[in-house]
């Protein structure tokens, strides 16, 4: 013991390794379904090293891995951050404003009645309402107060302590409400009421690694006889000949060559062509007019996959059923739809919204003019423009100190946080639109996110270690229950708001409602109960607004309890 003191007295950076590996393995226990996640696991690792070894943590390591943390939350919810209260989604933006502002009031009539101080008071509001990164916000506008040295080291223990006491009951306050309390108050049965919101949605479900057989779109190769109707044509006018079908001509075999066609290639007699379309239409009404024939090499058909960033906004709010009717896409199939991080379900009634990642497949011609008309091509990429980040940290850390004013003498600012926030919600932005600026790999935003949020709360918890006890004796029952009160008064609030006031359907209001608490395992309660993934869609829309508030909030209770 006395050398493992002396060592992470002198190396303290392998003590926060030490918390994140004990923390994560910890974190990913499940117990009846629940887990306490690795940030919560590092936080609580971080401690008792603390409480047993009184590690050192300089804040300049707790800033740093902050702002690369509140930077990648920012470049992550950009591009959807104003375009949520579009279409539909405004219900679920409302909805993701409204009940972390319940919150906040409930954490500061609380907190007053406690009598807590402001280290304890914002680790209440950051554990009860699961977001772990208040409490960085939290401790920053801490050190800010016009307080002494050790006051300051205090309360920001203060904040590791409460948010450790008060995340078990936030975590199961959410998936209890999501899955037992909400789904009996809203009068549903999850199961049957999802098949419902997936027909609605034109969504068909398929069991997950399970593929039919049977698929509606297919290409064959057929031969064009003398007097055939399309001899003579274009592609572009054989293609619409049948009213009401589409049918997509692909490549010809002409005097034993083989050649991709263009719109205006005329069809010969004699060609073989590879025409692609619905299984029904090809079986039914070409079948009995055309001569099919073996042509593998003619069928040897270049498919391209590609994913595609949504930049343009005439899609914007358009469901997919309108999409596919539109000429740019024939021929293109749609594969995967991913926003936030999150896939989505997909159906005739599914929306786009920019910012939208879709994975498209089909003939690389085609496939590319439908990505030119939606955005861009993702091209695969491992690395990162550290000119953009570098520079937009720094411009936003500036502005967070530059931004202040003074109150009652008491000098208050955005904070180095809020700035890096801000503008990587600048930088998310603009690269909604111009999808090659300030590339992140998703990989390397996801390891800005777990890495330096965990990181953190790990040097926290180190901080806090020593003051665990002696806090938890002072203020434990007042905080538990305290941390309650402020958890279900948001989600009770949620429940009522969402479906008496913003008339949100109840499955994809309890998606909202773990969105709004920036709960993720929350959504994914929700999807085990209702054996679908439709609640996806209220949890895409709350939570990009739910973020940047209760990210926020941090500082606003320690200024409000200060």
């Amino acid at each position: 013991m006395e050398w493992l003191t002396s060592t992470f007295g002198r190396y303290p950076e392998i003590a926060v390794f030490l918390a994140l590996g004990i923390g994560y393995a910890v974190g990913s226990v499940r117990v009846r379904g629940f887990s306490l996640g690795g940030v919560t696991g590092s936080l609580i690792a971080g401690m008792v090293l603390g409480w047993l070894f009184e590690v050192p943590v300089a804040s300049t390591a707790k800033s740093l891995v902050f702002l690369l943390f509140m930077f990648g939350i920012g470049y992550e919810v950009g591009p959807r951050f104003l375009s949520a209260m579009k279409g539909e989604g405004w219900r679920f933006a409302v909805l993701g404003a409204c009940m972390p502002i319940v919150g906040l009031v409930t954490a500061i009539i609380t907190a007053k009645i406690l009598g807590l101080d402001p280290g304890l008071s914002a680790g209440m509001l950051s554990g009860a309402l699961t977001e772990s990164p208040a409490m960085g916000t939290a401790t920053e506008a801490i050190q800010a107060l016009p307080l002494d040295a050790p006051t300051k080291e205090l309360y920001a223990a203060h904040v590791g302590v409460a948010d450790a006491l008060c995340y078990l009951v936030g975590a199961l306050g959410v998936i209890l409400t999501c899955t037992l309390i909400g789904p009996k108050l809203l009068r549903i049965d999850l199961a049957t009421h999802a098949l419902e919101v997936e027909a609605k949605y034109g969504i068909k479900r398929q069991r997950q690694g399970i593929r039919a057989a049977w698929q509606p779109f297919e290409t064959r190769a057929y031969l064009v006889p003398e007097g055939a109707r399309v001899v003579g044509l274009t592609v572009d006018a054989a293609e619409r000949l049948i009213e009401g079908t589409r049918l997509f001509v692909h490549r010809i075999r002409r005097d034993g060559k083989v050649f991709d066609v263009q719109e205006d290639t005329k069809i010969l007699a004699g060609d073989h062509i590879a025409v692609g379309g619905r299984r029904e239409a090809l079986v039914d009404i070409v079948g009995p007019r055309g001569d099919e024939v073996d042509d593998a090499t003619l069928l040897d058909i270049p498919i391209a996959s590609h994913e595609v960033f949504v930049s343009k906004p005439q899609w914007a709010g358009r469901t997919l059923g309108e999409i596919a009717a539109h000429d740019d896409f024939d021929a293109v199939f749609l594969r995967r739809i991913q926003r936030g991080g999150q896939e989505m379900p997909i159906g005739t009634q599914t929306t786009v919204e920019r910012g939208d990642v879709l994975l498209l497949v089909g003939v690389e011609r085609r496939v590319e003019r439908a990505a030119d008309a939606l955005g861009q091509i993702i091209r695969p990429t491992d690395a990162t423009d550290f000119t953009v980040v570098g520079f937009a940290i720094f411009v936003g850390a500036l502005l967070g100190i530059v931004a202040a004013v003074t109150v009652a003498g008491i000098h208050i600012g955005l904070g180095t946080s809020i700035g890096a926030l801000l503008v990587g919600l600048a930088v998310g932005h603009i690269r909604g639109r111009r999808p090659l600026f300030g590339r992140v790999p998703d990989a390397a935003v996801k390891f800005m996110q777990s890495f330096g949020l965990a990181a953190f709360v790990a040097m926290v918890g180190l901080g806090a270690g020593p003051h665990f006890l002696a806090a938890l004796r002072e203020s434990g029952i007042g905080l538990f229950f305290g941390g309650a009160v402020v958890t279900f008064m948001p989600l009770l609030f949620g429940l009522w708001f969402g479906r008496k006031v913003l008339g949100i359907d109840p499955l994809l209001l309890l998606g909202a409602i773990s969105g709004a608490q920036t709960f993720t395992a929350g959504l994914a309660a929700v999807q085990e109960k209702s054996g679908s993934p439709v609640a996806v869609i209220g949890y895409s829309g709350a939570v990009a607004i739910a973020h940047v508030l209760l990210t926020t909030w941090g500082t606003v209770m320690v200024l409000v309890m200060r």
